[in-house]
C-alpha cells in the first residue's frame, strides 16, 4: 500500500466522524496550548530577570538592615568600606513611594535618592541631560532624574530636560532623562524618580541608612567583598539576624531553581494532557476497528495483508494526534499574543517547545494508536466478514 494512499483513507476516515474526531483531539488540543502559552510566560518571565541580573553585573552585593533597633549607620561608615581592597565602590539607598506633579497631571511613582556610585554599581545610563553627582549630594539639591514611563505619564513626552516636577510639595528640576529599559516590572528605571540621597533621606525624614550596594574588585574577589560586608554589619548591628546580605550569584540561583520549578510544573500539565489525549485516541481507535470489521475482513480477502490493515490505523492515530498538536500550537501562539498585546507583558514564543510539541504529538499517535492497530491486524478475514 502506497504512503499516500494510506493517507488519503485515513482523512476519509477521520472526516466521516469529525465530532468524534475533534473530541478526541481535544486533550492534545488543551495539552499543547497550555505548554506553549506557560512555555512563553516562563521564559519571558526568566528573561526579564536575566537582563536585570545581567546589567547589575555579577560582582555586586545587596545589603539591608532589617532590625529598627540597630545602631545608626551614616554614609561615612559605608564609605569606609572602601578601603578593603576587595571592594571598588559602595552606594547608599533609600527608596519609597510618592505622587509626583506636573503639567496638570499626578503619577504615583518609586522614589530612590542615590549618589553617584549608584550609576556604575547599577548599570544605569542617561539618554539625555547628566546623572546625579557628588555636588548634588552635598549640597542636597533638589534635581532628579525620571525614567520614560514617568516622563509620558506627567508631560507626555520624554522631551523634558530642564522641566520641574513637584514632589512631596518640593519643586524638583529634572537634570536627566533615563534610557528606557522596556522592563514590565513594577520598579523598573522606566516608572522610578531618582534624587540625591542626601535629598531624599530629607524628604523622607529618614537619616538612617538602611540599604546599600557594594560593588566587588572583580568577581573572584566577591567572597571576600561579602565577609568584609558582613563583619562591618555585625560589627554595627551585634546580632547577625538583623541583616541580610545577598549577591547576584544567589538571586541567579534562586532564579534557576523557580524556573526548574515552574518547568516541571509545565511537564505534569502536559503530560496529563497527553496521557488523556492518548487515552482518547486508543478509544476511538477501538471502537474504529469495532465498526469497521467488516471492511477489514474484506480488505484481507482481496489482498490485503496484516501490515497493510496495521499502517493504515497508525496513520490515523498519528493524523488524530498530530492535527490536534498543529491546532493546539495555534491556539496558544494566539492566547500568547493575546496576552502580550493586551496587558503589555513581553512575551518570548520558543521554536523549540513547537518543534518538541510536534515530536510528542507523533509518538502519542504511535504509542496509543499501536495496540488497537495491531489488533485489528490480526483479525481473521473470514470471522471479520461474517462480523455483524
Amino acid at each position: 500500500m502506497k504512503i499516500t494512499q494510506a493517507i488519503k483513507m485515513a482523512f476519509a476516515s477521520i472526516c466521516s466522524t469529525k465530532l468524534r474526531s475533534f473530541l478526541t483531539m481535544l486533550g492534545i488540543i488543551i495539552g499543547v496550548m497550555s505548554v506553549t502559552v506557560l512555555v512563553s510566560i516562563v521564559q519571558s518571565t526568566t528573561n526579564n530577570v536575566s537582563d536585570t541580573l545581567s546589567q547589575l553585573g555579577g560582582n555586586v552585593i545587596s545589603a539591608t538592615v532589617t532590625s529598627r533597633r540597630s545602631n545608626k549607620i551614616t554614609t561615612s561608615d559605608i564609605k569606609s568600606l572602601e578601603n578593603n581592597p576587595a571592594i571598588e565602590s559602595v552606594s547608599p539607598i533609600i527608596s519609597g513611594s510618592s505622587t509626583a506633579k506636573a503639567s496638570g497631571n499626578s503619577s504615583s511613582v518609586t522614589l530612590k535618592g542615590i549618589t553617584e556610585e549608584y550609576e556604575d554599581i547599577q548599570n544605569i545610563s542617561v539618554q539625555k541631560g547628566r546623572y546625579i553627582l557628588d555636588v548634588d549630594n552635598d549640597n542636597r539639591l533638589q534635581v532628579c532624574l525620571i525614567g520614560v514611563t514617568a516622563a509620558k505619564d506627567l508631560f507626555g513626552h520624554t522631551d523634558v530636560e530642564g522641566e520641574t516636577i513637584r514632589i512631596s510639595g518640593r519643586n524638583f528640576k529634572i537634570i536627566g532623562v533615563l534610557e528606557e529599559d522596556g522592563s514590565s516590572q513594577r520598579d523598573s528605571n522606566d516608572s522610578v524618580i531618582y534624587t540625591p540621597f542626601t535629598t531624599a533621606q530629607r524628604i523622607m525624614q529618614n537619616s538612617t541608612i538602611s540599604s546599600f550596594y557594594v560593588s566587588a574588585t572583580n568577581e573572584g574577589m566577591l567572597n571576600m567583598a561579602e565577609s568584609a560586608v558582613d563583619s562591618f554589619l555585625l560589627e554595627k548591628t551585634g546580632d547577625e539576624d538583623s541583616y541580610t546580605i545577598t549577591n547576584q550569584s544567589d538571586i541567579a540561583d534562586s532564579v534557576s531553581d523557580v524556573t526548574n520549578s515552574m518547568t516541571y510544573m509545565i511537564g505534569g500539565i502536559a503530560g496529563i494532557s497527553l496521557l488523556v489525549g492518548g487515552i482518547g485516541i486508543m478509544n476511538i481507535m477501538y471502537v474504529s476497528v469495532t465498526e469497521r470489521t467488516r471492511e477489514i475482513g474484506l480488505r484481507m480477502s482481496i489482498g490485503a495483508k496484516g501490515r497493510h490493515i496495521l499502517f493504515q490505523f497508525l496513520i490515523e492515530a498519528v493524523i488524530i494526534s498530530v492535527t490536534g498538536g498543529i491546532i493546539g500550537v495555534i491556539l496558544g501562539i494566539g492566547s500568547s499574543l493575546i496576552i502580550k498585546y493586551a496587558i503589555g507583558w513581553p512575551i518570548y514564543i520558543q521554536m523549540y517547545s513547537v518543534v518538541l510539541s510536534f515530536l510528542v504529538c507523533t509518538i502519542t499517535g504511535i504509542f496509543f494508536g499501536w495496540y488497537p492497530a495491531q489488533k485489528a491486524s490480526q483479525l481473521n478475514p473470514i470471522d471479520a466478514i461474517r462480523y455483524e
